[in-house]
């Protein structure tokens, strides 16, 4: 038994390819989005597909698909717009993307709110008539298999999707199971015999490493933003066909690491020690100086050495923030109960985003304390 329109999606992109109409391909911005989008990348240029644009929403932005963005690409319409693990929270900026004449096709592997939005085709294990068993794949995986299904299992492209999966269900932290253990234990092992020059790069940069160590700071380098690029640098490594200069992008990477490593620890002693003052169910902090991009490893810290759903956000007109909690906690259904004032939302039950304005801030922390006491 296949997922749920998998089969649909493929077909609507190979009909795109006959046809020569314009593709869009819209990705998340962290590693999990990223594979994603090289993978179907690879896999609709093996078909020849005319992919016309290559999109990453920057944090700023928002969380998902954003009106923003689409402007940007809104001369490109009509085309085949699709969305890689964002997307099925975003329901007036699909809306907005049918107006200009997108046809929508969204592959995202996150928590289905109360609705759905409205393109074209969706391809989301958790939706609502999906009998597909397992569902906790990342969304490279299912770009995974969406490429599967698009070239028919051809052997030399897979082992090069296989391994991109694999470390995206690592860094997206999926459970380790069923067809994620497919995925990972067969993929990995094609990371160390990787032909791309970036992932050869990046073995390079931590050679003395081993297993998952090795891979888990593989990740953390990719993992980093660079906001001042076109493209995320993982992405810009990932798909560097020349060996020099992915290994320039690898050792500036892990400059960037050690650097982040500061920054991190600085936002750290800061919100732990405005805990200190205060005895509530949930951590909710922000602050001007704080990088967005920094936040969702701190929360990460903070959730599990103190058990609680942690809130983090950067303070300005439009709050944008992240989410992180530990086992037995549904932070997307928390915030469901500030659905009216939150601008968008979405994730895993412990892993999510969220922004609202300014204005709505106290009344969402209110409700959250409410929630979660």
């Amino acid at each position: 038994m296949k997922i749920k329109n998998l089969d649909k999606a493929a077909k609507r992109i190979q009909k795109a390819v006959k046809n020569k109409e314009k593709i869009i391909i819209y990705g998340d911005s962290d590693l999990d989005g990223i594979a994603s989008v090289i993978i179907a990348k690879e896999a609709i240029i093996n078909l020849k597909g005319n992919i016309v644009k290559i999109c990453f929403p920057k944090r700023e932005q928002g969380y998902g698909i954003n009106k923003e963005s689409l402007q940007g690409i809104k001369k490109q319409a009509p085309a085949l717009l699709i969305a890689f693990d964002f997307g099925i929270s975003n329901f007036e900026e699909v809306k907005l993307a049918n107006e200009f004449g997108f046809e929508v096709i969204i592959i995202d592997h996150h928590q289905i709110l109360d609705k759905l939005p409205e393109p074209a085709i969706i391809v989301n294990p958790k939706q609502t008539g999906d009998k597909y068993l397992f569902k906790e794949l990342a969304a490279a995986g299912l770009s995974y298999y969406l490429a599967l299904e698009l070239l028919k299992n051809t052997k030399s492209l897979k082992n090069g999707f296989l391994e991109l999966a694999a470390l995206a269900t690592i860094s997206d932290m999926m459970p380790i199971e069923k067809d994620n253990k497919e995925i990972v234990f067969q993929g990995l092992d094609l990371v160390y015999s990787s032909w791309r020059p970036g992932i050869q790069a990046l073995l390079k940069v931590f050679e003395k490493e081993y297993g998952l160590v090795k891979i888990n700071k593989i990740n953390s380098l990719l993992n980093i933003r660079d906001n001042t690029q076109e493209y995320p640098i993982a992405y810009t490594l990932l798909t560097c066909s020349d060996k020099k200069k992915a290994e320039e992008i690898a050792k500036d990477l892990f400059k960037q690491s050690v650097e982040k490593k500061i920054k991190i620890k600085d936002i750290l002693l800061d919100v732990e020690e405005r805990m200190e003052k205060k005895s509530l169910p949930i951590v909710f902090e922000g602050d001007k100086s704080w990088e967005l991009p920094l936040l969702g490893t701190v929360a990460s810290l903070i959730a599990n050495k103190h058990s609680k759903p942690v809130f983090l956000y950067k303070d300005k007109d439009k709050i944008q923030g992240v989410i992180r909690a530990t086992q037995g906690f549904d932070v997307v259904k928390a915030m469901k109960q500030s659905a009216d004032i939150l601008k968008d939302y979405g994730g895993h039950a412990r892993a999510a985003g969220f922004s609202l304005d300014k204005e709505n801030l106290k009344k969402f922390y209110n409700n959250l304390i409410k929630y979660y006491s």
